[in-house]
């Protein structure tokens, strides 16, 4: 029996729809603490180094529109960034879920938290002989958003017997920054899916085609079912 670290992300606000924000995606990424990620994780924190990045947490969102920390870096080192921290979720020995939710399809925020409450249950019930096998699941969530927070207790607690709860710093944990990373790239699809690229995207995607190739496909293999 041993210990499953899962952690949790969200992209998207919890407000009415509006054109320019119509999804809100939970991603949660898992990993058996029984497989070593240390070297995964060395082999990152030397590359960003080496572009001359440091111990900073990777912010997917604000790296694509060239904001905060962002804002003096060319498109090419940004998706450079994006690059380092893809491959290395795409290399360790993780797996991810993310759910996606249309915020057209509630009519206030009530119906969709519940919708959130009933897929991340079913989920669970769905994988419980995977969370079973553990004897410690702990949840890393960063508390950006209380409703959020409150629906995780609420649903693992229904759902399983043993968990835990910690407050991360992105800035601490690599594994952290891939859920970060998923959720932007999920939202990023689903914009490719209906409306286009921005300026800002295309700078770092290039092309939907090229999306797809060089981000997309590969990380669909990491999805847990």
């Amino acid at each position: 029996m041993g210990e499953l670290s899962i952690f949790i992300d969200e992209s998207g606000d919890m407000g009415d729809y509006r054109p320019h924000s119509p999804y809100y995606i939970i991603t949660m990424v898992f990993h058996d603490q029984s497989n070593d990620i240390s070297e995964h994780i060395r082999t990152l924190d030397s590359e960003l180094r080496d572009l001359k990045i440091g111990d900073m947490a990777i912010h997917t969102e604000p790296l694509i529109r060239r904001e905060e920390a962002y804002s003096n870096l060319w498109p090419n080192q940004r998706r450079a960034l994006l690059t380092k921290l893809y491959f290395f979720a795409v290399k360790a020995p993780i797996q991810y879920k993310s759910f996606v939710f249309e915020k057209k399809q509630f009519d206030n925020v009530f119906e969709m938290e519940a919708r959130m409450a009933r897929e991340i249950a079913m989920f669970l019930r769905d994988n419980m002989a995977f969370f079973q096998k553990y004897s410690k699941v702990i949840l890393y969530y960063d508390n950006g958003q209380s409703i959020i927070n409150r629906l995780i207790n609420t649903v693992f607690a229904t759902e399983l017997t043993r968990y835990e709860v910690r407050k991360v710093l992105p800035v601490d944990y690599r594994l952290f920054q891939v859920a970060d990373l998923i959720c932007t790239l999920t939202l990023t699809e689903k914009k490719a899916e209906h409306v286009g690229f921005s300026k800002s995207e295309l700078y770092i995607f290039k092309s939907k085609r090229a999306f797809y190739k060089d981000f997309i496909n590969r990380l669909r293999h990491k999805q847990l079912p």
